[in-house]
């Protein structure tokens, strides 16, 4: 009987039978974690995976759908009900109008918008034109780095797929931004619209640049559903990372 769980620290009640099997915090199966970790040597014919010798799919399918051999019970649980909250918000921000700009009455606008104006600063050695750009385009690299983060440097799926969620949420975030940039009727951090401050706007700015001004529509579309598209692609690895660790914890 483990007197603190080894996974988390808890101190286990001494008059707990259930304590002797697992944590009752984290949920941590004492007897599937000692066998995950000496399983090499209690079996000794089952060599470790050398992934560099497996087929090009099968390493990238391990790349993004790392095994959690040491998932607890309380842990399944709270990636269950993150995603539950990310499946349903998720889904209203792939329904709204960007037309309305529903979308940039979230909070979650708000904490783009940092990123946003750290871009226009982070950018300015590139040129004027990337300075301008570098706004959007930092928003929506900024999730993106997290995705990666989680998958390269935590070998974590599940968060990897939650950071993509946020990089279709940001992409989607642009839209009305970039519908706007004939009319320029939305405000403008620090006050007044686009048509208000003549050369504030970013998307006039670039779209007037790129020869594509006429069709800020069109663009603001594509933008939309790409980052749909990104956050359902968001919905199925998450549900993918979820099965994986059922599977782990109840098999």
């Amino acid at each position: 009987m483990y007197k603190t769980c080894p996974k988390c620290g808890y101190q286990q009640p001494p008059d707990d039978p259930v304590a002797a099997q697992e944590c009752a915090v984290c949920g941590l199966v004492y007897n599937k974690w000692l066998k995950s970790l000496v399983a090499e040597y209690i079996e000794p014919n089952v060599a470790p995976v050398n992934t560099q010798k497996l087929p090009l799919g099968e390493r990238i399918t391990r790349f993004l759908i790392p095994p959690h051999p040491h998932i607890g019970r309380m842990e399944f649980i709270f990636c269950a009900a993150i995603f539950t909250v990310f499946l349903f918000w998720g889904s209203n921000f792939i329904l709204l109008d960007f037309h309305s700009n529903e979308i940039g009455q979230s909070f979650l606008h708000n904490v783009n918008l940092v990123f946003h104006e750290a871009g226009h600063f982070i950018f300015i050695p590139a040129g004027r034109f990337m300075t301008i750009l570098g706004g959007s385009l930092f928003q929506v690299l900024v999730p993106l780095f997290i995705c990666a983060a989680f998958l390269v440097a935590n070998k974590d799926g599940f968060g990897a797929s939650i950071g993509l969620w946020w990089t279709g949420q940001s992409m989607m975030d642009l839209s009305p931004y970039i519908a706007d940039a004939t009319v320029m009727r939305l405000p403008l951090l620090g006050g007044g619209t686009g048509a208000d401050r003549p050369g504030m706007h970013d998307w006039n700015n670039i779209l007037r640049q790129l020869g594509w001004l006429a069709q800020d529509e069109k663009v603001a579309t594509i933008v939309h559903f790409a980052g749909a598209a990104v956050m359902l692609l968001s919905f199925i690895w998450g549900a993918i990372m979820l099965r994986v660790y059922y599977r782990t914890l109840f098999s």
